[in-house]
């Protein structure tokens, strides 16, 4: 019997099949695009934003009705007649209308609310993590001290004070409590980055520190940027749906989260008046699972051990 050689079996054994597609060569835009397009979780995720997003820029558009005024019969049904697609309230208000300018609500403020928390964080996080020192030491102790404060207690101090409170309000407050977690996290990326070499030979190029954390630091770290924004969007969607439905949120207009809290407090569960408080339950879920469901998609495309596509 004739002994074989390695190669000769494998040619003989045939192509090997792989579970990972490799991506085109080119650009890192390129093969982003090219996971993206085959990662099914991605794919869903942008699918139902964007149908949430179309909703949200132009059902009050379609539907110009005032949604906390009567316009129709109170407890109508949901029909396919324009303008009781949702049916109305136990006031005749039009759900549609609520939903549609409670949905734009419920972005506006996790645009807001989590941009602010990401542009505080991060600008925390990277002049802790690279400057060090008692720097570091004196934005540890902040961080440390809005990680205890009670959000909910000093909510309840401010608007014992404030007659009306608006979105603005609820998404700055938002945003102004919820960064700390994402400072830790960038902190601890930038001093596990800090000492590479290419930091080292941006220092002995003459470079600022401003420079070196937006140009090196930061664009070494989009990835990771953009998924924390994601998770901040998300958690100032939830944050807000939560204050509305215990009667913190804006105590003019409509949201998501007010919606909820109306149709608890006038019974509709009990009068089986459905439409009003499913449509924005689903809202918020499919909302927030969605961004959390495009986080994990993200993380995959941009993590070659993850990817499975």
């Amino acid at each position: 019997m004739s002994a074989t050689s390695p190669a000769e079996a494998r040619e003989s054994a045939g192509p090997i099949i792989s579970h990972q597609v490799a991506a085109p060569e080119g650009k890192p835009r390129g093969e982003f695009l090219f996971f993206a397009l085959r990662s099914k979780k991605f794919m869903l995720s942008v699918v139902i934003l964007a149908v949430l997003a179309v909703v949200a820029i132009f059902g009050p558009i379609i539907d110009s009705t005032d949604p906390v005024a009567q316009n129709g019969l109170p407890m109508q049904q949901p029909t396919l007649d324009p303008g009781n697609w949702f049916g109305t309230t136990y006031f005749g208000e039009d759900v549609f209308a609520q939903f549609a300018n409670g949905l734009r609500a419920s972005f506006f403020v996790g645009f807001l609310g989590g941009g602010l928390a990401a542009v505080i964080g991060m600008t925390v996080g990277f002049v802790a993590g690279y400057r060090g020192g008692w720097v570091d030491e004196a934005l540890n102790m902040i961080t440390n001290v809005f990680l205890v404060i009670p959000t909910l207690a000093v909510l309840l101090v401010i608007t014992s004070y404030l007659q009306a409170r608006g979105v603005m309000f609820e998404a700055v407050f938002i945003g102004a409590t919820s960064w700390p977690w994402a400072a830790r996290a960038i902190r601890a990326q930038t001093f596990s980055l800090r000492s590479r070499e290419f930091i080292d030979l941006a220092k002995l190029s003459g470079r600022g520190s401003r420079q070196i954390i937006v140009s090196e630091i930061a664009s070494n770290m989009s990835s990771y940027l953009l998924l924390t924004f994601i998770l901040l969007f998300g958690g100032a969607i939830l944050i807000a749906a939560s204050l509305d439905f215990i009667g913190l949120g804006p105590t003019g207009g409509i949201s998501l989260g007010l919606m909820m809290y109306n149709a608890v407090t006038w019974a509709a569960l009990q009068l089986g008046i459905w439409w009003w408080f499913i449509p924005p339950g689903v809202g918020i879920m499919a909302t927030v699972g969605a961004l959390y469901v495009m986080n994990v998609g993200l993380d995959e495309i941009f993590n070659p051990k993850l990817r499975t596509m």
